[in-house]
């Protein structure tokens, strides 16, 4: 149906909401430019103003040339929120290694759910959208690439930066089953590399050993996964 996401998707959304940001309260401190939120499981984008408080359900997206900053209240950390991003305040917060190991047995059920289902159906990789896709007034629909790309976006200068790293393999992980397109090397490495933070030496070395046997990467980038391999291995 229009405008509703998918029950798996409303499913792992409420399941990340219940212990989300640690239970601080986040209020939206600082706007600038065109910053907008959604609420719950649809996908209307509305606009905020400063001093609002954002729910664990919540998803806060930034226009070009805008911005925003979010304060955890109870640690009294700010969050910079850079233009071009969409971020999840479910993904703000730290995981325990049990909290981690278990939504990340579940990201890789769904995974292989997910690749068996279009298998099965001959399904294409959704670039749907609804309007003209020049028109920035219309809402892109959650298939589209960019939503996509502003997610990256988001775990890389939000989640990773701030040192999020058990959310940022998690979301990485979710958004390259969902956009195939952007399992490209620069990504693939942000999740070995947060589950590497994370602690988690045997997952991050798969991840790393996988990128390795990768037909299109360079020389370059190669020898890079090689000698975090042999450092992985010597601990």
């Amino acid at each position: 149906m229009k405008g509703v996401r998918p029950i798996a998707e409303i499913v792992l959304l409420f399941m990340f909401a219940a212990a989300a940001v640690g239970g601080e309260q986040v209020i939206l401190q600082k706007v600038q430019g065109d910053v907008t939120v959604r609420a719950g499981v649809t996908e209307t984008w509305n606009k905020i103003s400063a001093g609002e408080s954002l729910k664990p359900d919540v998803t806060v997206k930034t226009g070009s040339k805008s911005s925003a900053v979010i304060l955890l209240s109870t640690s009294n950390k700010r969050i910079t929120l850079p233009p071009e991003v969409i971020v999840d305040m479910s993904d703000i917060r730290e995981l325990t290694q049990e909290e981690l190991m278990l939504k990340l047995t579940m990201e890789k059920v769904r995974s292989s759910s997910y690749q068996w289902k279009n298998k099965e159906l001959n399904m294409p990789n959704a670039t749907a959208m609804r309007g003209d896709p020049k028109d920035p007034k219309e809402t892109l629909a959650e298939s589209h690439p960019e939503v996509g790309i502003l997610e990256m976006n988001g775990i890389r200068r939000v989640l990773f930066d701030n040192g999020f790293y058990s959310t940022s393999a998690l979301k990485a992980m979710d958004v390259l089953r969902r956009y195939p397109a952007l399992k490209k090397f620069e990504n693939r490495l942000l999740v070995a590399q947060a589950l590497e933070k994370s602690n988690l030496r045997s997952e991050a070395l798969n991840e790393y050993v996988s990128i390795s046997m990768s037909t299109d990467i360079t020389k370059q980038q190669k020898e890079l996964v090689q000698g975090k391999i042999a450092q992985l291995k010597k601990q």
